[in-house]
């Protein structure tokens, strides 16, 4: 489409494409009314756009683009200076010529040597005159107050989307093999049938029509079809099914990201192109548990098919699988030797300094010893900035929420030392904070390690058994947590 308004362009050295072995490109250009002026052509990487090569347009307006190697099939672009462009398709036939004036490109472009271009022009125009169309129903539909007219005008309206439709569809049954085809049918949603209904009209199955949207959501976009990376439909495509299609839980998650992963492997671009989107999107996913779907890809195709990586980044993405998979949702927690510190310790230590920084206080225990229905785990030190907050703030809501529960705290600090001792007591009794289990290990950091401890305040929430259920979460996150697996048991 022609648009006036146009990216930002940068050069990506993990997204330079493959290029096929052929008898290259040649594309003439003349832009009537512009002469002595460069012009870049570049190709649609999801939204950006990535340049190729570059021309000066002599003083008649004529240039072209010009290599040994035929370009990548897909959507690119000519752009053109005051910051507008049009776009063309890339097939296969990759020696054409093009013809414009500045003064009008939509009526006056036009394309020699190549059907597929010529087939998206008319499209385009096509979709021009739909859109002025709807434009003006769309006016009229606002400023309607019969119910009639109102009807008739929607009805217009979805005859528009029919037609559009339409001619899509002609295009794909008469030219099949070109990427146009392809790329055309990749725009167009599927169109979900009316539920099941009984002999009263009445619905059989409400989820019916969502599983029929599932099912059938690829049925126009070939996920294996790396021409459809550079268009700007294949990443939004994707990230719209795992998001907002599929149940965000990773079980639910971790077979579709296999089966896009697995139609993305009959080209090596479009492969590496869609596991690391996915392996990053999930590894910056705020949505709690996520970090399941990105170990199991880190798994199953980083450290066995990422040829790009290199063997220091494939070394620490071992380490890091080590230290994560233990903690994912659903996992029985490591279990981790302390030393439990009791309330009185720290009220007779307030007064006492050479109490107040003996490290050798306090009985040893283990995690999975405390017989709770709910064990909190609150990884904290006095000196983090953020804990001088969290920690008050979980110590408010155990004694409004959760303290005739079932609930212990396990509040583990993780300084060390008889200065860490020291900072330690001081604000246990600033804050009154005397009837959690207050621990620590002044021996070893190995606990740090297995819960991989890079910041505090961390907490974990666990059931009996020392499952995980949450992890990573807030103070009031903990309360909500925890009180709504409550009344589920109790409702269930």
């Amino acid at each position: 489409m022609f648009n006036s308004k146009f990216a930002a362009v940068f050069i990506s050295v993990f997204l330079t494409l493959s290029s096929i072995q052929g008898q290259g490109y040649e594309i003439g250009i003349t832009v009537s009314n512009l002469r002595d002026t460069s012009l870049i052509l570049g190709h649609y990487l999801n939204r950006s756009m990535y340049p190729d090569d570059t021309l000066m347009l002599n003083s008649k307006g004529q240039g072209v683009f010009k290599g040994n190697r035929k370009l990548d099939q897909g959507l690119y672009i000519i752009y053109l200076p005051s910051t507008s462009y049009f776009e063309i398709i890339m097939g296969n036939d990759q020696q054409f010529s093009i013809k414009s004036d500045t003064t009008d490109f939509i009526n006056t472009l036009a394309f020699e040597g190549s059907e597929e271009n010529s087939i998206f022009l008319d499209f385009q125009r096509a979709m021009i005159t739909l859109r002025d169309k709807a434009d003006s129903l769309t006016n009229a539909l606002r400023a309607q107050t019969s119910t009639s007219e109102i009807n008739r005008l929607n009805r217009e309206l979805q005859s528009i989307n029919t037609e559009r439709i339409g001619l899509i569809e002609s295009i794909t049954v008469e030219h099949p093999d070109l990427f146009v085809s392809a790329f055309l049918k990749a725009t167009l949603e599927i169109e979900v049938p009316e539920p099941p209904r009984d002999e009263k009209g009445i619905i059989t199955d409400s989820l019916w029509q969502y599983y029929y949207y599932r099912k059938h959501y690829f049925d126009n976009f070939d996920l294996s079809d790396g021409r459809l990376l550079r268009t700007p439909l294949y990443e939004d495509k994707m990230i719209n099914y795992l998001t907002k299609i599929i149940p965000q839980v990773p079980d639910s998650i971790i077979p579709e990201t296999d089966m896009i992963i697995e139609k993305s492997l009959s080209d090596s671009t479009l492969f590496r192109y869609v596991l690391v989107t996915l392996f990053n999107y999930y590894g910056k996913s705020n949505i709690m548990g996520m970090d399941a779907v990105q170990m199991h890809m880190a798994e199953k195709y980083y450290l066995t098919r990422s040829w790009w990586s290199d063997s220091s980044f494939i070394s620490d993405l071992k380490t890091r699988i080590e230290r994560t998979t233990p903690l994912l949702i659903g996992k029985t927690a490591p279990d981790i030797d302390l030393m439990s510190v009791p309330g009185d310790h720290f009220i007779k230590a307030a007064s006492d300094t050479a109490l107040k920084k003996n490290p050798h206080v306090g009985t040893r225990i283990t995690l999975h010893e405390i017989d709770a229905q709910y064990t909190v785990l609150v990884f904290w030190e006095a000196d983090c900035g953020h804990c001088q907050t969290a920690i008050p703030e979980m110590y408010e809501i155990y004694e409004e929420s959760l303290k005739d529960l079932s609930v212990s705290i396990v509040a583990i600090s993780t300084l060390f030392g008889e200065e860490g001792k020291i900072k330690w007591a001081d604000f246990v009794n600033e804050n009154g904070i005397y009837d959690w289990i207050n621990a620590w290990n002044p021996y070893s950091y190995e606990y740090k390690l297995k819960y991989d401890i890079v910041s505090t305040p961390t907490i974990y929430i666990l059931d009996r058994d020392k499952k995980i259920i949450a992890k990573k979460v807030s103070p009031a996150q903990v309360a909500e947590i925890i009180t709504s697996l409550i009344n589920l048991k109790k409702n269930g």
